[in-house]
């Protein structure tokens, strides 16, 4: 007696459809189930994507007080998807000396719980820009 088993999984994105920031929300997750053209096999896509929120000023003067906590050189690329420790080489105390000095930057006070969550460039931003707002 024969038996045929198969798998198929397939990740991707693609957008169809230009939309305007305002309109989503932060980290939407899509998903979708459906058929393609292989060979019956349902496709599945999911994909995660961010809007950049905050404004230019802002994500400049966080570069800038990242590059100046890190002592990076000039060439080292950051950028708003830069991660602090994989991508910068930041430890946990260099990020809580840069949370610091957001903090004097911007007038604001981050809370513990909120500094947990700050991996990228953009996550403090968006941070930022959320404590400005409810000054």
């Amino acid at each position: 007696m024969a038996s045929a088993s198969a798998t198929y999984l397939k990740y991707g994105c693609s957008v169809n459809q230009v939309f305007n920031a305002s309109q989503i929300s932060r980290g939407v997750k899509l998903v979708s189930v459906g058929w393609g053209r292989t060979a019956g096999f349902p496709s599945l896509g999911t994909s995660r994507f961010h809007v950049a929120a905050a404004k230019a000023e802002t994500v400049d003067k966080v570069i800038s007080i990242v590059r100046k906590q890190l002592a990076l050189p000039a060439e080292t690329e950051v950028g708003p998807e830069s991660t602090f420790s994989k991508d910068l080489g930041a430890d946990s105390l260099d990020t809580v000396e840069i949370v610091m000095a957001l903090e004097e930057e911007f007038g604001i006070a981050v809370e513990e719980e909120n500094s947990e969550n700050i991996a990228t460039v953009q996550d403090a931003c968006d941070l930022i820009e959320k404590l400005v707002e409810k000054k």
